[in-house]
């Protein structure tokens, strides 16, 4: 009679898989060679360690005092995410800052991770994106008034746009991380909304041709929020099971399971979902003008992506290559910077060292409460005056949030010199700003707190 004691007095350690081992090994009455053999055949594999000595691609550098802490911080944080066992390649974008704990990748941050798909690289903001549609020689006036009546922005969801297309939610339906209800409802009542944060609205004019154009920023809502949730409980799952010395933050889920390809199948659904968020409210704006628009792209900074066995991870940064982007027009990719500078629209080609990704914006510095406190001695009205002077800038709430202004982001023209000198990407034309909207500090009167 085969025992646990029999397992480990052939040098096997007691765990969990030595129940259903015994039950088989008895059935089979397997003794000597043969209960060895069987036993190494089933066995788990040794857990997965941490790996060292991983290099990753530094397109950054400080260009003064106060981006020297965070500039080291992002270091630091990279030097401990590149120890997870699936990354083979890294880079950072000179826009890039830290978020969370040590070894969570930051914003700016790309890693190439083999057969693995890690939540908590793409965070809840899944799919965070940006449209741009060309309206012509139209008044940004106009565009930003018509814009205003249609966009949604702060809390919750609404009901104006609240019927999702037959085959996207029969996709949803069919989806293990996505049939629940509370995801149905999510994808139905989050449509046509914005957000909150740095997500925005921006009307501004093309510098080559004057032409008026609309940017939208923002990602998959509660929708992609909810599935993040899923996501890395089953990662967890998997992390206790393949490597329990990798950071929770960093656990993954292997792309060969079924749940690896259900994942990944929920990520293009909240994709199609998160475009289709977009379009409805640029379309919307195209309605009320009544107009025919010059051009219309998209692409995302906040997802990740597939080639061949690699899923690159970038954590805000933008895919430069095509064969990151099965919709791309032409190769050019948007990159805002902050409301009182251009949105970039660029295009470019993979290098070693940026991956075939670029930067998403002007990242911060500091985190938004340090900010506030810097303002200290000012009224946030006093604020608002000197950094949007000549800009329609509107908050959504009626509420200013100065964290979102101006002076909360790394220098616009810095980030924009080091694309140039590392090589991420090439600037073709620039949308100059005419203004913007944002959600504003919509939390000031929030129902629960009157």
């Amino acid at each position: 009679m085969i025992t646990g004691n029999t397992l480990i007095e052939l040098g096997y350690k007691p765990a969990k898989w030595f129940g259903e081992a015994i039950e088989e090994a008895n059935k089979r009455n397997l003794s000597g060679d043969a209960l060895k053999s069987f036993i190494d055949e089933i066995k788990p594999p040794p857990p997965i360690e941490p790996q060292t000595g991983l290099k990753y691609h530094k397109n950054i550098r400080a260009e003064h005092e106060e981006e020297v802490s965070n500039v080291q911080q992002v270091f630091e944080t990279m030097e401990i995410l590149m120890q997870t066992p699936t990354i083979v390649s890294g880079s950072v974008m000179p826009d890039a800052c830290p978020t969370g704990e040590k070894g969570q990748i930051p914003v700016g941050g790309v890693v190439g991770a083999k057969n693995a798909i890690h939540p908590s690289m793409h965070s809840a903001d899944i799919c965070c994106s940006v449209m741009m549609t060309n309206f012509g020689m139209v008044d940004p006036k106009t565009v930003l008034d018509f814009a205003h009546e249609t966009t949604h922005f702060g809390g919750g969801g609404r009901n104006e746009y609240s019927e999702l297309p037959n085959e996207l939610l029969e996709r949803i339906k069919a989806n293990r991380f996505l049939n629940d209800k509370k995801s149905i409802e999510l994808s139905t009542n989050h449509l046509g909304t914005q957000g909150d944060g740095n997500h925005f609205l921006f009307v501004g004019k093309s510098e080559k041709t004057s032409e008026t154009i609309m940017v939208t920023h923002h990602g998959s809502r509660g929708f992609g929020a909810h599935l993040y949730k899923k996501g890395m409980k089953i990662a967890e799952r998997f992390r206790k099971e393949l490597s329990p010395k990798t950071l929770k933050r960093n656990a993954w889920i292997p792309f060969d399971t079924q749940e690896g390809k259900d994942y990944w199948e929920a990520l293009q659904i909240v994709r199609d979902w998160t475009k289709l968020n977009h379009t409805i409210i640029h379309n919307e704006t195209v309605g009320k003008l009544g107009i025919e628009p010059l051009l219309q792209f998209w692409n995302e900074h906040n997802f990740v992506f597939k080639e061949d066995d690699i899923f690159y991870h970038a954590k805000g940064a933008t895919p430069l290559d095509d064969k990151f982007v099965p919709d791309s027009y032409n190769g050019l990719r948007l990159i805002p910077l902050n409301m009182s500078e251009p949105v970039l629209i660029v295009k470019g080609e993979t290098t070693e060292t940026n991956l075939g990704f670029a930067p998403h914006g002007a990242g911060r510095n500091i985190s938004r409460t340090a900010h506030k406190r810097k303002k200290d001695g000012k009224t946030i009205e006093q604020v608002f005056e000197e950094e949007t002077e000549g800009l329609d800038v509107r908050f959504f709430s009626g509420n200013i949030d100065i964290s979102e202004l101006p002076s909360a982001y790394k220098n616009a023209y810095n980030v924009q010199a080091q694309m140039d000198e590392f090589g991420l990407g090439e600037v073709v034309d620039r949308i100059m700003p005419y203004g913007c909207i944002m959600a504003g500090d919509w939390l000031q009167d929030a129902p629960w707190k009157k």
